[in-house]
């Protein structure tokens, strides 16, 4: 079993930044990539931006060369640093892991509380 828990969400300025912070705990051997997604009331949660555990990266569009996600130095940390934030990245931010069942990868954990970001003026 793992857990994750988010934090470092607030209020921001549109070409604000702010840093996003997850810790894992738990079974986090399993984990094989980590993950910041994000969800607006009524939509459903997109993926922001994913790591494997061997540093490989992808973006959504809308976040490209502005978000970048990075794991710290005992793994079990993941951060996203969000610069030149836009009204439109307002959401709340969760993270969560993937893992391997038999052939398939599937989510490490429930979702957990995230955190809350808001950019606007």
């Amino acid at each position: 079993q793992v857990q994750f828990v988010e934090s470092g969400g607030g209020l921001a300025q549109p070409g604000g930044s702010l840093r996003l912070s997850c810790v894992a705990s738990g079974s986090i051997s399993s984990i094989i990539a980590m993950g910041w997604y994000r969800q607006v009331p009524g939509e459903e949660r997109e993926l922001v931006a994913h790591i494997t555990v061997g540093g490989n990266t992808k973006y959504a569009d809308s976040v490209k060369g502005r978000f970048t996600i990075s794991r710290g130095n005992n793994k079990n940390t993941l951060y996203l640093q969000m610069n030149n934030l836009k009204p439109e990245d307002t959401a709340i931010y969760y993270c969560n892991g993937e893992r391997l069942l038999d052939v398939s990868i599937v989510r490490a954990s429930d979702w957990g509380q995230g955190t809350q970001v808001t950019v606007s003026s």
